[in-house]
């Protein structure tokens, strides 16, 4: 049976995912963000998450294998932040959005939880690079809301 793209990507997009920025330093000591919804649990022993990123992406070589990264899960408020880091031709962070972690990833201010993570392994995913972290580090906002994405369009708790 073959699966039209397009047939496919809607019916993922009925699976509620929450909306991160995944955020690393380019080779030449840039800042840089990009907003992902592919991010999951791997394991807590040890602790390990992953997201995917697009093999054509503008970004792919600044963000496929930085020794540190952080992922950072985006509030309800922070739908701008995820529009902005979004956009095509400009993933510099803005200053007054982040703080270096502990392990010199950025991080995003007032996000509901930072992750920073040490590159752990990657592996090929057809279209994408699946992109494993170990946490190293970790920030947890205690009130707020999550930014939710549905069928293409973003979501709030009810």
């Amino acid at each position: 049976m073959d699966i039209d793209p397009r047939d496919l990507r809607n019916a993922l997009g009925r699976f509620a995912t929450g909306v991160c920025v995944i955020t690393t330093v380019s080779r030449e000591g840039e800042p840089l963000g990009l907003t992902a919804n592919s991010f999951a649990s791997v394991s807590l022993e040890p602790p390990l998450v992953l997201w995917s990123l697009q093999n054509n992406s503008e970004v792919y070589d600044a963000f496929a294998s930085p020794r540190y990264y952080a992922i950072n899960v985006l509030a309800s408020e922070h739908m701008a932040l995820s529009n902005r880091y979004a956009k095509k031709g400009d993933h510099r962070l803005d200053p007054a959005h982040i703080r270096f972690g502990r392990h010199g990833a950025p991080v995003l201010r007032d996000a509901l939880v930072s992750f920073e993570c040490e590159l752990h392994a990657t592996h090929d995913g057809g279209d994408h690079v699946i992109i494993v972290g170990r946490i190293r580090d970790m920030l947890t906002r205690p009130t707020g809301e999550p930014l939710l994405f549905y069928c293409g369009a973003y979501r709030e708790l009810h």
